[in-house]
């Protein structure tokens, strides 16, 4: 008969020291994982104020091109009278004159 007293005993001793490495090794990973959330979070508040800057200058773009609107549509409606204006005096060149 066999016995196997010394082998389980190294055996439970070079488990137990494997499961320690493994914790470790995964103690490091988590602690990797925690800076890679860090640098994601630092990122996306980046992004997010990036985002606020660019809404900020579309708004202000948007007003600007309201107000160019407004301009044509006033200087549309000045041409307009004007050129009425220029039609009323040549017809009254040609039957005055």
């Amino acid at each position: 008969m066999v016995v196997m007293t010394p082998r389980e005993s190294w055996a439970d001793e070079h488990l137990d020291l494997f499961e320690k490495r493994v914790d470790e090794r995964f103690e490091r990973i988590d602690e990797r994982f925690d800076r890679v959330d860090e640098r994601f979070d630092r990122f996306e508040k980046s992004v997010d104020e990036r985002f606020e800057a660019v809404d900020k200058r579309l708004d202000r773009m948007d007003d600007d091109i309201r107000e160019l609107r407004q301009a044509v549509a006033r200087m549309s409606e000045s041409m307009n009278r004007n050129f009425i204006a220029l039609a009323m005096l040549v017809v009254a060149a040609v039957v005055f004159f």
